[in-house]
């Protein structure tokens, strides 16, 4: 009987191994559970903060890329009308030239017009073929005599 009531304690002793072992397990898959959930809690919440930290970094980029837009055509704006201040100005000047040089050239003609006038009284004067009118009773030449 010794024999069968050590075989009857040693199956007791293994059933009751495959309990404790069978709980164990039971526990470290449980606890392997909570592990791989947490673990993918985390890299989840990684996940998602990155994926806010990339938009973020778009968002700012987008809005210092429309500063920088803004302020460039801003800039090109003030370029245009400084150029269009400066070519108004240079016109101005170019039509005071030409009004300038208009008088000066219709003075001048007027000048050479009365010049070749008092060049062709002298021509005729010494040729004798200047009028009466024309003669003063001065000794003065008619080429010498200024015209009004």
């Amino acid at each position: 009987m010794a024999s069968h009531d050590q075989s009857y304690k040693a199956g007791e002793a293994k059933g009751q191994a495959e309990e404790k072992s069978n709980q164990m397990m039971g526990s470290m898959g449980e606890k392997a559970r909570v592990v791989k959930d947490k673990t993918e809690d985390t890299a989840r919440a990684a996940k998602d903060k990155t994926s806010e930290t990339s938009q973020a970094a778009k968002d700012k980029s987008y809005e210092t890329a429309q500063a920088t837009k803004e302020k460039t055509k801003s800039g090109a704006q003030a370029a245009r009308e400084k150029t269009s201040e400066a070519a108004d100005k240079t016109g101005e000047k170019a039509h005071e030239g030409k009004e300038k040089t208009s008088g000066i050239i219709q003075q001048t003609g007027e000048q050479v017009k009365h010049m070749a006038q008092r060049t062709a009284d002298a021509v005729k004067s010494t040729f004798g073929m200047a009028q009466n009118s024309e003669e003063g009773d001065d000794d003065t030449p008619t080429a010498y005599k200024t015209r009004d």
